[in-house]
């Protein structure tokens, strides 16, 4: 028997705006899209970020049942692919070798195995993921407090479900949101 399991009046009414809201909208300024936002990666299984050493932008590294490949967070070009990769991610903190100009950095991954990317960034910016409708997922982006309308204080900005859900999340500076799905990657930036 369980015990304990109702939702609070509170939580029931938080539950039932938040399944109400099924609109996706576009996340609010400074947010943009990067390269119209969706990038095709068959077989995605993770991502990881690190900082490009010379331009300071945030970079992608996508981990997939191809190898991994690296993207500028800002203009959405790929940088570098390498389809024969030595190692997968490994270890307690689920890291594998950076490529490309960061090939001397070990990249922690979040995705298929675990691990988890940064859900809260400067500026009071936070990302949730919910599934009241599992498999689906949907991915929040709050900007203030959730007593706050759908649009204004939190942004319903991404619907997982043509394919499976692998991380959602902010890069270690704050500056790029990502989600990623087992077939593409899509990443908003206010760099």
């Amino acid at each position: 028997m369980i015990i304990g399991m109702a939702l609070t009046p509170y939580q029931q009414q938080l539950h039932d705006r938040v399944v109400a809201a099924t609109e996706v909208v576009p996340p609010p300024a400074p947010w943009r899209p990067v390269r119209g936002g969706l990038i095709p990666v068959g077989g995605l299984t993770g991502i990881g970020f690190a900082v490009h050493p010379e331009t300071g932008h945030d970079l992608v590294l996508t981990v997939s049942s191809t190898g991994h490949g690296l993207f500028d967070a800002v203009t959405g070009e790929k940088l570098e692919r390498d389809y024969d990769p030595e190692e997968d991610p490994d270890g307690p903190d689920l890291s594998c070798p950076g490529i490309g100009p960061v090939a001397d950095v070990r990249i922690p991954v979040a995705g298929l195995w675990g691990g988890g990317l940064h859900t809260d960034a400067a500026g009071g910016w936070g990302v949730e993921v919910i599934s009241p409708e599992w498999p689906h997922h949907r991915v929040l982006l709050t900007s203030g407090p959730w007593t706050g309308e759908h649009g204004q204080a939190w942004h319903h900005v991404f619907h997982v479900c043509w394919s499976e859900f692998r991380a959602a999340g902010f890069s270690p500076t704050g500056r790029t949101l990502a989600v990623a799905t087992s077939s593409d990657l899509t990443l908003w930036t206010r760099h």
